[in-house]
């Protein structure tokens, strides 16, 4: 099990963790997975709003321009064909949801995969707790600092220890994003340079990460026998 130093928010050590090999071994990393995630992630950000007219949409008559044939001009219906300037287009984009299903048991082995890249490149840091008493900006800026939080972060906090102070204090902080342990995804640990998780929540994180490991190894010995 990979050890973990325990800091509180000045940067001194106050304990230590273990971390489970299950969740955070480097052979966890699977970069294919982490890419699908973050794939999945990003295509329900996409709006999807995006719409050409149709043939039924585009202003002009039906009335049919000239006769069919004498006329030596390439045959017309009508002044919004798709041949023509300002006509409609033929199977434009419409308004859709690019959203797909994606499996839970791939989302849990990105999650893992992110973990342990993090602890892997350095950029894991394990905090007693989140907590500072008065909902300052300034005061969590400077605890980030002594945590050498020098570009981006991402605070993960666990649901019951969570204070109305931490998310007044850090919900102005340039790049820093506040989130749940149990809400936390492969793309937010991808995209902040650092991971900074409160003591309870990483321990509740792993379990729950253990538990699904667990559950595949079980599931994967009973289709074997």
């Amino acid at each position: 099990m990979a050890n973990v130093d325990v800091l509180n928010l000045n940067g001194e050590k106050v304990g230590s963790i273990e971390l489970a090999d299950a969740v955070f071994a480097p052979d966890q990393v699977n970069e294919a997975l982490l890419w699908e995630a973050v794939k999945h992630y990003r295509a329900s950000l996409r709006q999807g709003t995006h719409k050409t007219k149709s043939r039924t949409e585009v202003a002009g008559s039906g009335k049919k321009l000239w006769k069919q044939k004498g006329t030596g001009r390439a045959r017309i219906g009508s002044v919004r064909s798709a041949l023509w300037r300002h006509g409609y287009t033929v199977h434009g984009p419409q308004p859709r949801s690019y959203e797909y299903a994606f499996p839970r048991k791939k989302l849990l082995g990105a999650l893992r995969s992110a973990l342990a890249a993090k602890l892997a490149d350095g950029k894991l840091t394990v905090v007693d707790t989140l907590e500072i008493k008065d909902a300052k900006t300034k005061l969590y800026r400077a605890a980030l600092d002594k945590l050498n939080v020098t570009r981006t972060a991402l605070l993960v906090e666990n649901g019951k220890t969570l204070t109305q102070a931490l998310v007044l204090g850090a919900r102005n902080l340039k790049g820093v994003e506040l989130v749940l342990n149990n809400e936390v995804h492969p793309y937010d640990l991808l995209r902040y340079e650092r991971a900074i998780f409160s003591k309870a929540a990483i321990e509740q994180l792993v379990e729950a990460l253990e538990k699904s490991v667990s559950k595949r190894k079980l599931a994967a010995q009973t289709e074997a026998a």
